[in-house]
């Protein structure tokens, strides 16, 4: 059996982007959609808003909708690229080609490319994090300034607890799923609802290998922020290991921001992973570093300003 706190888990993501009753929530109409073939794959995206571009990068068993909740407060200033990550929603699976993290790293790096954008701001949550990283490592010139929601380097920085659910993932929940958010927000899209049972597989395979979530950190061009709730699933250790891995927490920054990293770590109080990705106060801290902002106030510009 799927162990009852990871499907409660799963069914809180979608609940909370799409709404828990049987007509799911609609996100707004795009400027541009469709479908971009990439490496074999044929991407669903969609582009709203105008700005710096975005691309945004949903977690496992979402759909680019689980940003409909904070996607206005992001196009009032910004161009979003929204995808279905291979597999998810619009964008069906392949034969012979598996779930990896490393692969869609490398489409999503070519599908900007072929969208004609030279450069993104990315951000990827929980599953999306763990693609955008890999798409900073291996395309660095693409990605000019990358945010990690709810994503670990490795797999180990997940709790126990969910790394033992995480293995139990697979088709044989498909009958059982029918009546949760994730079914309904995958039915209400997929070309082939048939395929649920396959993406269910795909994902499980996924997230059982050691391996599946392992990020080369120091290869990080890219400035990076990290993202987490204070009740996340990510280990709080993991999450300074990250920062520290990027150079953060070495030394006291000083008290006119001399020593201060160009990597950004936040843990929002009162914060789940379930609830992260739209919460308004993810991107009130996100937006100033997407923006390469300071503060505006500090101990010695009040020092200043008082002479």
């Amino acid at each position: 059996m799927w162990g009852r706190k990871v499907f409660a888990a799963l069914a809180v993501v979608l609940a909370l982007s799409f709404g828990a009753g049987p007509v799911l929530a609609e996100g707004p109409e795009p400027e541009r959609s469709g479908h971009q073939s990439v490496n074999g794959i044929d991407y669903y995206y969609e582009i709203h808003g105008e700005g710096e571009p975005l691309l945004l990068l949903h977690g496992g068993l979402g759909t680019f909708e689980m940003f409909t909740p904070v996607l206005p407060v992001l196009t009032e200033t910004r161009q979003v690229i929204g995808v279905d990550l291979y597999g998810h929603g619009r964008t069906q699976l392949v034969g012979g080609r598996p779930l990896d993290l490393a692969g869609m790293g490398r489409d999503m790096a070519a599908l900007a490319e072929e969208l004609g954008y030279e450069q993104v701001d990315v951000m990827g949550y929980s599953l999306g994090g763990g693609v955008a990283g890999q798409m900073a490592v291996q395309h660095p010139e693409r990605v000019r300034r990358l945010v990690l929601l709810s994503a670990p380097f490795e797999r180990a920085g997940f709790h126990d607890g969910i790394q033992a659910q995480m293995e139990q993932i697979g088709a044989q929940q498909a009958e059982a799923m029918k009546d949760t958010p994730m079914y309904q927000a995958y039915a209400n899209v997929a070309p082939d609802v048939t395929a649920f049972p396959d993406l269910l597989d795909a994902v499980g395979e996924l997230l059982s290998q050691p391996d599946s979530f392992t990020l080369d950190v120091e290869a990080l061009e890219p400035p990076v922020m990290l993202v987490y709730g204070d009740g996340d699933m990510i280990r709080l250790e993991h999450m300074v290991e990250f920062y520290k891995r990027l150079g953060g927490g070495q030394r006291d920054a000083g008290w006119e921001r001399e020593h201060m990293p160009e990597n950004r770590l936040a843990i929002l109080p009162n914060m789940t992973h379930y609830e992260l990705f739209g919460a308004p106060a993810m991107v009130r801290s996100v937006l100033p570093f997407l923006n390469g902002e300071a503060p505006a106030l500090s101990w010695a510009h009040t020092n200043e300003a008082a002479e």
